[in-house]
């Protein structure tokens, strides 16, 4: 083997372990758990999928909560809150410093198996719709169509004040031109695009303002202790109305947004299954709960091969 071969060869292996490192342990799934699975959805032929972090650690991109491996167990971590973020300059600036470094890794984060199958049961209709709790478009990526980001997405900036709105891309470009001293700074991707940086990179951080307004801008994202838009419950919730069921994959349920779903699906006696690695806040509902990783379950139903 040549060794621009086995460059490659260490290369991809070490970025499988990389990406591995943020899914919790777990135990091998049961063939015959696919298979009930794979009966629940060819029997409910217009289900709705949530989907959680548990999804994307597999590409890369901690979770929260998981045991050992979630950003509260590796770390002094906590998320920024909606409240913090629009009363203090201080947590804008730190946001923005951490989230200017950790983009260039979120952004290029790709698709998983999971992700990618997802994306096929859309189309050979087995699905009706994805709902997602992450921020990270990789459903997008993969190929899904009717996507609805319960959370927002990290990829739009928008104005706090006014209409204005702008591609992350293109704000990152002008925050590199604004602070070209922090190409150098460290990076340790989180679920929300943030990063952990040294104090020392953050205090002289600048933010443009809102170039219609002069406002301040944020993601689009639904932060701690905001609210998800109120149209965009609805949605959701008519999307359960008319759906044959729910299925919740890579999710805790922990989170009331994704957890009011179960809920409703409940009340209108519709079936529910969860596949997730360790328990949920909604095990006692489910009509199916696989203990398993979402990407040893999914690629596998419909003899499906990626």
């Amino acid at each position: 083997m040549r060794f621009n071969q086995i460059l490659r060869v260490n290369l991809s292996r070490n970025n499988l372990i990389a990406k591995q490192q943020y899914v919790p342990k777990h135990n091998p799934v049961l063939e015959e758990d696919i298979k009930r699975l794979q009966e629940f959805l060819m029997s409910k032929p217009n289900i709705v999928v949530l989907t959680g972090a548990g999804i994307s650690t597999e590409s890369g991109i901690p979770d929260y909560r998981s045991e050992g491996v979630g950003l509260y167990a590796r770390t002094n971590h906590k998320p920024i809150q909606h409240m913090e973020f629009l009363r203090s300059a201080d947590v804008r600036q730190r946001y923005w410093a951490r989230n200017f470094v950790g983009w260039p890794s979120f952004s290029a984060t790709v698709p998983n198996h999971t992700h990618y199958a997802v994306a096929r049961f859309e189309r050979e209709a087995r699905i009706q719709a994805v709902v997602t709790q992450n921020v990270d478009r990789l459903h997008t990526k993969a190929g899904s169509k009717n996507v609805v980001e319960l959370h927002g997405s990290g990829y739009v900036v928008k104005c706090l004040t006014c209409d204005y709105r702008i591609d992350r891309h293109e704000f990152q470009d002008i925050l590199n031109s604004l602070n070209p001293e922090f190409r150098d700074a460290p990076d340790m991707v989180r679920p929300d695009g943030d990063v952990e940086i040294p104090v020392e990179y953050i205090k002289n951080f600048r933010i443009p303002p809102c170039p219609e307004c002069g406002g301040n801008v944020k993601p689009e994202i639904v932060f701690f202790g905001d609210n998800v838009p109120r149209q965009r419950v609805d949605h959701v919730t008519e999307m359960i109305y008319n759906s044959d069921g729910l299925l919740v994959l890579g999710s805790s349920l922990l989170v009331f947004s994704g957890y009011r779903m179960v809920l409703q699906t409940k009340d209108l006696n519709l079936p529910l299954a969860i596949v997730n690695i360790g328990e949920t806040r909604a095990d006692r509902l489910a009509d199916l709960k696989l203990s398993a990783k979402c990407g040893d379950v999914l690629p596998k139903l419909f003899n499906f091969k990626n």
